[in-house]
C-alpha cells in the first residue's frame, strides 16, 4: 500500500481522503456551483462515497491521486485537488499522463487557494514524476480554471468531445 503524502502550503494542508470525509465531501459535491463545469449534476451521497473510494484507491494502484484540501487554520475541508488516470474515452487520448484536477467550495473561489494547491501539486509531481506530462481537461466556459491553468504553465493542446460536451485539453511537463 502506498503512503499518501501530506503537502503543506502557507494556508493549506493537502492530505489523503479518509472515510470520515464523506459528509463534508457530500455537502460540497451537492452544490450546483461546484458541479457547474464538472458534469453539471450534483452528486448524491452514494456517488460521493464512490468518488471518495476512487480517490483512495488511485493512490494504491497508480502511486498518485487526489488530496483533500483543508484550511490549515481550521482543518475544514474546502476542496479537493490532485492527479488521476481515468482512461477517458476521448480523442486525443490523455492516458499515461498525470491528469490534474481541482475543485473548491464556492466561498473559497477567488482567494488563491486553488493556485496554492496547484503549486504544491506541481512541486510534488516534479519531485516524484519528473518529465511526465501533466494534463487537464476544462470546460471552455470555465474561464477561472483556464486562467489558473495558464498561470501554472498549462497550454491548450487540443479540443475534444467528452461525454457529449466540448472540453479544452491542456498540458505541460512536470519540471525536473
Amino acid at each position: 500500500m502506498t503512503d499518501i503524502p501530506v503537502l503543506e502550503t502557507g494556508r493549506l494542508i493537502l492530505r489523503g481522503f479518509q472515510p470520515g470525509d464523506l459528509d463534508a465531501m457530500t455537502a460540497m459535491w451537492a452544490l450546483p456551483d461546484v458541479v457547474r463545469y464538472i458534469g453539471g449534476v450534483p452528486l448524491t451521497r452514494e456517488q460521493s462515497w464512490t468518488r471518495l473510494l476512487r480517490h483512495i484507491g488511485m493512490w494504491h494502484v497508480m502511486g498518485f491521486g487526489f488530496w483533500v484540501v483543508t484550511d490549515k487554520a481550521t482543518g475544514r475541508l474546502i476542496g479537493e485537488a490532485g492527479f488521476h488516470e481515468m482512461r477517458r474515452e476521448m480523442s486525443p487520448s490523455i492516458e499515461n499522463t498525470l491528469e490534474a484536477g481541482w475543485g473548491l467550495l464556492p466561498e473559497m473561489h477567488g482567494q488563491g487557494y486553488a493556485s496554492e494547491a496547484l503549486g504544491a501539486m506541481a512541486a510534488w509531481a516534479a519531485q516524484n514524476y519528473p518529465g511526465m506530462p501533466i494534463t487537464c481537461i476544462i470546460d471552455p466556459e470555465n474561464t477561472a480554471s483556464l486562467t489558473l491553468a495558464a498561470r501554472h504553465g498549462f497550454e491548450e493542446t487540443a479540443r475534444a468531445i467528452y461525454q457529449g460536451s466540448e472540453v479544452v485539453i491542456l498540458s505541460k511537463t512536470a519540471a525536473r
